[in-house]
């Protein structure tokens, strides 16, 4: 009896655990051959979201192969426009296995967009075709591509989960005319991103009647990013935005970019819902309300702040003024910060996320004398040395660190944060790239191989060491090595910036390095290690990948392999 019931809830159990393998397609593929139920299980998970195989990174470089599945979903285009596609040497199946099309969940504008655009140039039929036709016949095939697949998906009853879209897209009118017509492809959705785009003497789309469909026909979002890149502009669709956010039943995130429409909470139906607010690069000038605006928010638990201006003495008091408490889970600065003690007193305790880049002299400064050059340089060190003593007196909780454009000078600041962070710091990145022929780039890393080994905690989630190294010396890299043995990394990330080639660098020298203390001790789970861009990768040495691997070592691209904090938040 008790087998028969563990046989009866097989399916549904196996179901519960793929769901696990969501984001590894190498384990879904192998999941497809095991027999029937898993592969049933498995496919429709491979094709949630097919087009995120391409992005910017990879456009050029991504195999041809990859991007066949545009042909399998090309398949339930009707006769009609089966022969369009006939006409440029297009040859489709004649029947699948599964019904692909009604799998998708995440919609992305630009994505399927580059998809179709690396699809078309890349194969074999196309290279004769794309010598004659003209650039506007070719863009006419995408757009016909580009609606064919929208068509297919919403008339094979796609469910979206996710919707990326822009109204500064070239095929905005494709997605917004089909959208508009077909309430049940965008009824479920639980993350929308918006990225409006208005530019001086540009025209641009018109975003709203698209805001406005989804706020009558769709009132389950948990998610919402907007982004602006002009503030001005985007009061034209704060009514709707208002709107938007006020017809959802279950909005539990917000994500502001480049501008924060206040009035757009205010009073909103969102205030027994929203639990975490996302403010990038908004500038906090001239806005009085922050007080009214979080007294309202009732189960607020997160907030996080990547960037942002004007944190001045106005907005901090606004905060301290709040008699809920404030709190703030993430704070990522690159210029100074007025009265930044007072904030931590209130919400220090709650700081799980912190990231720093060292501060620049304002451009309208460059006309000043070298005396008062001099002495601001001085002042933005003195506000780095308190800001990084004020997050290491106040919060210890602190689970992610990023240091950006360090100094000799706020380092071991950095170090004393370190060591006070350790039994919670689990993510590390330290890196000079961001400033690279500024600064005495070696000895800053010579500071950090020498300092950094022996304070790391016992056990990493990720760290990520972008520095300079000095190939011809490879004494401090080894004591770095040996300092942190006791260290154990899951996903270790190098990154040379110095410039050379190959020989000049030393490359192999340092690998030798990285097998005697890490791979041979196995403390490592996932390793990345790339010279200057131009050099190459160790993931394209295969003779070295496989003897990694044979110590349990994943060998990965450094741009997989990094991990982006503020993409983490956004994309939760």
């Amino acid at each position: 009896m008790t087998c028969s019931k563990i046989f009866s809830e097989l399916p549904e159990l196996l179901s519960e655990i793929i769901q696990y393998f969501r984001c590894d397609f190498s384990a879904l593929h192998s999941c497809i051959l095991v027999d029937r139920l898993w592969c049933r299980l498995a496919i429709p998970l491979l094709w949630e979201n097919p087009f995120s195989i391409i992005h910017r990174g990879n456009c050029d470089s991504i195999e041809h192969y990859k991007i066949r599945f545009i042909e399998i979903y090309l398949a339930n285009l009707n006769d009609d426009d089966k022969i369009k596609l006939n006409k440029y040497g297009v040859e489709l199946l004649s029947n699948t296995l599964f019904n692909y099309p009604s799998f998708i969940k995440h919609l992305y504008m630009y994505s399927i967009s580059n998809s179709i655009k690396k699809w078309v140039a890349t194969i074999e039929k196309f290279k004769r075709i794309l010598q004659f036709i003209d650039g506007t016949q070719d863009l006419d095939f995408t757009s016909f591509v580009y609606k064919s697949l929208i068509k297919i998906f919403i008339e094979n009853e796609a469910k979206l989960h996710t919707f990326k879209v822009t109204n500064q897209h070239e095929h905005f009118d494709i997605i917004s005319e089909l959208v508009l017509q077909s309430s049940n492809f965008i009824y479920n959705i639980k993350h929308l991103d918006i990225n409006l785009v208005v530019s001086y003497g540009a025209e641009t789309n018109d975003i709203r009647p698209l805001l406005k469909f989804l706020s009558s026909n769709c009132n389950s979002i948990s998610a919402i990013n907007f982004s602006s890149v002009n503030k001005h502009k985007f009061n034209i669709v704060i009514k709707c935005l208002s709107q938007l956010i006020n017809s959802q039943k279950n909005l539990k995130k917000i994500f502001f970019n480049n501008y924060f429409p206040y009035s757009a909470l205010l009073d909103s139906n969102c205030l027994n819902n929203l639990n975490t607010i996302t403010f990038s690069y908004v500038s906090f000038e001239n806005i009085n309300c922050l007080t009214e605006v979080f007294e309202q928010l009732n189960v607020l638990e997160s907030i996080h702040i990547f960037n942002c201006f004007s944190l001045d003495f106005n907005f901090v008091q606004q905060i301290i003024n709040i008699t809920k408490p404030f709190k703030l889970k993430s704070l990522f600065v690159s210029e100074m910060f007025e009265s930044i003690e007072l904030l931590l007193q209130k919400s220090g305790s709650y700081l799980e996320n912190f990231g720093f880049q060292s501060f620049e002299i304002d451009e309208d400064n460059n006309n000043r004398s070298e005396y008062h050059l001099l002495e601001l340089e001085s002042q933005l060190l003195e506000s780095e040395s308190l800001l990084i003593e004020s997050i290491t007196k106040y919060c210890t909780k602190i689970k992610f660190f990023e240091l950006l454009e360090f100094n000799n000078q706020n380092i071991y600041s950095a170090f004393n944060l370190i060591v006070n962070t350790e039994q919670n710091l689990n993510y590390l990145s330290i890196d000079l790239s961001y400033n690279y022929g500024t600064c005495d780039d070696e000895l800053s890393s010579i500071i950090v191989l020498r300092n950094l080994g022996q304070i790391l905690p016992f056990k990493l989630e990720y760290l990520n060491l972008s520095l300079s190294i000095d190939t011809f010396d490879l004494t401090d890299f080894e004591i770095f090595l040996k300092n942190s043995q006791n260290t154990f990394i899951k996903k270790l990330l190098f990154y040379n910036i110095i410039e050379g080639t190959r020989e000049k660098m030393g490359q192999d020298g340092m690998i030798n390095y990285i097998k005697k203390y890490i791979m041979k001790e196995e403390r490592v789970r996932y390793l990345a290690f790339q010279n200057n861009p131009d050099n190459g990768e160790l993931f394209y040495l295969e003779d070295e990948v496989k003897e990694f691997k044979s110590h349990n070592i994943t060998i990965q691209k450094y741009n997989d392999l990094y991990i982006s904090f503020f993409n983490m938040i956004k994309n939760d």
